[in-house]
């Protein structure tokens, strides 16, 4: 299955390899990131099981629109970005959020139905406020250097190394990463902060997976804990991996037990 929204939003599509699922999955990215960042493992994993696959990049992202008002961007144009993805697919997916898509994702909900949802390393309902604040007191350098490439400066190999990833990781993979890390909308990240947070209370609820990793530096475990409590949902902590464990060396832990429990509900 192949699709196409707005001409002006970057979206990958990876077919299913042989007879196709019925339900298709989209993949959201996080704050400083794209598309990109579920291409090199995630979308062939899940396509090479029999899945349509597709990611796209918000606004101001990757190869997508309203890179020159980047710092205007609110999350609700984050969620207006989703809408219009889904609007465009010929049958509702199952979104698959990380980091900051996961708060893109529960302010959707807010207004839509999918068929279910994964959260991983999810922002919480509450917000960054507990993170910053986290990451002042233990690793103050991570958030300076987040707060620099916020305002166009250039990344630190070391810092990306000690913000994404608890394992050892080529440096390849760090150059990669590097190459495509950007600006994120100062917007965005003041309604993550507390402008416009999602409200549980309003959201549709489906089936859904609330995922973590035990070495997160910018979501730990005590913030997916959060995000599961306000959602009256059960968590887990996959050991032994970073916030972006789409690229660690044991990567396939996340997608295999996202593909465990897609088909313990029947997609």
């Amino acid at each position: 299955m192949k699709f196409a929204a707005s001409a002006t939003l970057e979206l990958i599509n990876r077919p299913a390899t042989g007879t196709a699922r019925p339900t298709p999955l989209l993949f959201l990215h996080g704050a400083y990131a794209g598309a990109w960042l579920w291409d090199k493992h995630y979308l062939p994993f899940f396509a090479e099981r029999g899945w349509n696959t597709s990611a796209f990049s918000f606004s101001g992202h990757g190869k997508s629109r309203g890179t020159e008002q980047l710092n205007t961007l609110s999350i609700q144009d984050y969620v207006d970005d989703l809408a219009e993805v889904v609007a465009a697919m010929p049958v509702r997916p199952v979104i698959i959020a990380h980091s900051m898509g996961g708060l893109v994702l529960q302010k959707y909900l807010e207004s839509a139905e999918i068929p279910a949802a994964v959260l991983l390393c999810s922002v919480p309902p509450q917000g960054l406020l507990g993170s910053t604040i986290s990451l002042l007191f233990s690793r103050p350098n991570v958030l300076m250097d987040l707060n620099r490439i916020m305002g166009g400066g250039e990344p630190q190999l070391e810092t990306v190394r000690e913000a994404l990833f608890h394992q050892d990781v080529p440096r390849a993979v760090l150059n990669e990463c590097y190459m495509h890390m950007q600006p994120e909308s100062m917007r965005a990240l003041w309604d993550m902060s507390g402008f416009d947070l999602p409200r549980p209370a309003r959201m549709r609820r489906p089936p859904m997976l609330v995922l973590g990793t035990e070495h997160d530096t910018l979501i730990p475990p005590q913030q997916v804990e959060q995000t599961a409590k306000a959602l009256s949902l059960p968590f887990e902590i996959l050991p032994n991996l970073g916030h972006a464990l789409m690229l660690e060396k044991d990567w396939q832990a996340g997608p295999e037990r996202i593909a465990e429990w897609l088909l313990a509900q029947g997609f």
